[in-house]
């Protein structure tokens, strides 16, 4: 079949523009087959990273049609399927259909398909992704380690560190503070590891500000195009529960938030704004550095009536009171 090829290419600190190669390819063809016959046959002067061919390496993660993907497990014909779900009709037959592939995004680009992964590499680092052992009277042999310890780190294991989630990353791109949803996975990984003993400081340094686990907006985009099912975002929430777990855990915007935004509907089966700001923002007025921060916005916002001085509760504020009472006493006694 004819299948136009639409490439993102882009030098080193210059703007990127689309070239067209068209190719007669098999529904079966991966990306990256489909790339190589570019470079191969047409334009010998493409750049991308390639190593296994296998699902392995990770190294040829580009974006397929605007999602971030391995090009060497998705082929032309899931890629068309996709497209015609969407975009074009699958009955018209005189339609050339038209793949775009373009570079990882949140990272800049070196050239073509190629990104420099170095903030990538490094936030990883900031996580400290090593089994620490220190402190430990070393066995004769190795730690051993039983079935079940080490089942806990299977899902997390798994991760090639492609780069997709880092690429899709929303939070990423709005704070540059935020170390990643592949470095929180990792982070995670070394949380359950039965071998650890620091993981009391690691919850401390993954609970500092939006460059932890805070940071993470939710977006569900690292679950969604991983392409080896490790859920980054699944890995993030177990580091959070951890963290609300500890007794002695350090008073922040961010734990305010998670514990006082259940109170605050139990109370009225909605948010009540101006309370829940007060709450998560000011601390009930103690925290007079965070109340300063929100004055000059609240300030403008009642100047404009756009900050509401009374609160209605919910009709339904039992039920949701009981709903959530509930729910709390099932995670108890899970």
């Amino acid at each position: 079949m004819e299948v136009i090829f639409k490439i993102v290419r882009q030098k080193q600190d210059s703007s990127p523009v689309v070239q067209n190669y068209v190719l007669d390819v098999s529904g079966g063809n991966t990306i990256l087959d489909c790339l190589n016959q570019i470079k191969w046959e047409q334009d010998g002067t493409l750049a991308f990273r390639k190593n296994c061919r296998n699902t392995i390496c990770g190294s040829c993660a580009v974006r397929i049609n605007g999602r971030s993907a391995l090009a060497c497990k998705e082929n032309v014909r899931s890629e068309i399927a996709r497209l015609q779900q969407t975009e074009i009709s699958a009955s018209d037959a005189n339609v050339v259909p038209e793949i775009t592939v373009a570079p990882l995004g949140n990272m800049p680009v070196i050239k073509d398909l190629i990104v420099d992964m170095s903030s990538f590499w490094n936030n990883l680092e900031a996580v400290a992704p090593y089994v620490s052992t220190r402190g430990r009277q070393l066995p004769e042999r190795e730690f051993l380690q039983t079935p079940e310890e080490r089942s806990h780190l299977d899902q997390t294991g798994n991760c090639i560190m492609c780069g997709a989630c880092y690429s899709e990353c929303n939070a990423r791109e709005f704070d540059s503070k935020f170390v990643g949803p592949h470095a929180l996975a990792k982070a995670q990984r070394m949380i359950v590891d039965s071998r650890d003993h620091e993981t009391e400081s690691r919850l401390e340094n993954y609970n500092q500000g939006t460059k932890g686990v805070w940071g993470c907006t939710r977006c569900f985009y690292c679950n969604s195009v991983c392409p080896m099912d490790v859920a980054p975002l699944d890995q993030i929430t177990k580091i959070k529960q951890e963290i609300l777990a500890q007794k002695d855990v350090p008073d922040s915007v961010s734990i305010r938030h998670r514990h006082g935004l259940v109170e605050v509907v139990k109370q009225g089966g909605w948010i009540n704004e101006p309370q829940f700001v007060l709450q998560v923002v000011g601390n009930y007025f103690r925290d007079i550095k965070g109340l300063l921060a929100i004055a000059p916005l609240g300030l403008r916002m009642l100047a404009r009536g756009k900050l509401p001085l009374s609160f209605e509760a919910s009709q339904g504020t039992q039920q949701v009171r009981a709903l959530i009472e509930a729910i709390q006493l099932e995670s108890k006694n899970i």
